[in-house]
């Protein structure tokens, strides 16, 4: 958990997020503007976070979705290693 949400993380650093809400579910990346996106399915215009609103009743493009779930896992994975090995990683 990390601020009330589910929280997915590599060792101590969260990659992803899910939030749960009234009329729609929102599944976020904390480094998600960074990530490729060209089904552009992501929103947000923050610095670093962004993520994908799924509404009841509209169809999303669930190959994209998982691909951005496996380019943040893999992002957060680069970054922790470039850590360990000493290199600035934002």
């Amino acid at each position: 958990m990390h601020d009330g949400y589910p929280t997915a993380c590599v060792e101590d650093a969260p990659f992803g997020y899910v939030g749960v809400f009234r009329a729609h579910v929102n599944v976020g990346f904390f480094h998600g503007a960074s990530l490729r996106d060209p089904a552009r399915l992501l929103e947000g215009t923050g610095k670093y976070m962004r993520h994908v609103k799924l509404k009841p009743g509209i169809p999303i493009d669930s190959a994209a979705l998982e691909a951005l779930i496996l380019a943040a896992y893999a992002d957060i994975k680069e970054r922790l290693s470039a850590d360990e090995a000493g290199a600035e990683f934002q």
